[in-house]
């Protein structure tokens, strides 16, 4: 079933510059060829259930394996019927927008 999910996977007590482990994390979301966008605070991942769910999985298993405490915020829209919603939903809202 079609998911599209916003996460943030970040380390937690760890200084106040954290982009170094960030991308870490997301290189393995991209990695993962599902589709996906980066922005300053999420990353949206779009794909089947399951195949999110270890790439979220995955990401944040690249810090907690080095002992880092890690903080995962999840936000998902299960769409049965739907897809490539990583685009859509926003092309909808510049449609309507005129741009």
């Amino acid at each position: 079933m079609n998911t599209l999910i916003a996460v943030a996977i970040a380390p937690f007590g760890v200084g106040d510059e954290m982009s170094a482990l960030v991308a870490e994390v997301v290189k393995v979301i991209r990695a993962s060829g599902l589709p996906n966008r980066t922005t300053s605070m999420f990353t949206e991942i779009e794909g089947e259930w399951d195949e999110v769910m270890k790439v979220v999985k995955d990401a944040t298993f690249v810090l907690a394996e080095k002992g880092i405490r890690t903080e995962v915020v999840l936000k998902a829209d299960i769409r049965p019927g739907f897809t490539d919603m990583l685009d859509e939903k926003v092309n909808k809202v510049n449609d309507i927008l005129g741009e």
